[in-house]
């Protein structure tokens, strides 16, 4: 089990703890892992797992509250999320990274970098435009069943699902699971994997 924080709910005290700092060690032996945290945590594992060719480990995926990552993938949270770990079934589901190999469980926003009011390009999802022009920002989502992932432009209804989102400008912020990355980039694609995650349900 690997923690990232103070919680730790009643049905996983008996289990091991591992360090995150062993992570990779712990993920090479592992059949399954627990993850208890944030998304940003689960996507960290995720990503670990995504670059050592070891998607065939089940992950048991532990918040403490329901999340972006939980909504997305109809996964159960808190002490349900707990007995779920020992006891559930693993499926696989679509696995959404970005181009730098990065993973992302609850979402990712396209928005401007500090200095502009707007983002300024184009993005599509697959071969339809999502916008051209400027918006305030892009949410992009992982789905739980194919084609993977969903977008949407701030402050409309309308989501556009595809494999893939791409996006071109003159500058943009990228923030994944909350984390944002901390160097503007011009360019960014979010696609779904050709191997999924398995996902502990």
């Amino acid at each position: 089990m690997l923690a990232f924080g103070d919680y730790l709910p009643r049905p996983l005290r008996r289990l091991t703890i591992t360090d995150p700092d062993d992570i990779d060690t712990t993920l090479t032996a592992a059949r399954r892992v627990v993850v208890v945290g944030a998304d940003a945590d689960l996507a960290s594992v995720l990503t670990r797992l995504l670059r050592a060719e070891l998607l065939n480990v089940e992950v048991a995926y532990v918040p403490r509250r329901r999340t972006p990552a939980t909504r997305a993938y109809r996964l159960p949270s808190g002490r349900r999320a707990a007995r779920r770990a020992r006891r559930g079934t693993a499926q696989r589901v679509p696995l959404i990274r970005d181009d730098t190999g990065s993973v992302i469980v609850g979402s990712a926003l396209w928005q401007p970098t500090g200095h502009e009011p707007l983002l300024h390009g184009e993005a599509v999802v697959d071969d339809a435009v999502l916008f051209d022009g400027d918006v305030a920002k892009v949410r992009v989502e992982p789905t739980a069943a194919l084609p993977g992932l969903r977008a949407r432009v701030s402050g409309q209804r309308r989501w556009l699902a595809g494999r893939a989102a791409q996006l071109g400008c003159l500058g943009v912020t990228v923030v994944r699971d909350g984390v944002a990355v901390p160097r503007p980039v011009r360019r960014s694609t979010i696609y779904r994997h050709t191997q999924g995650w398995l996902a502990v349900r």
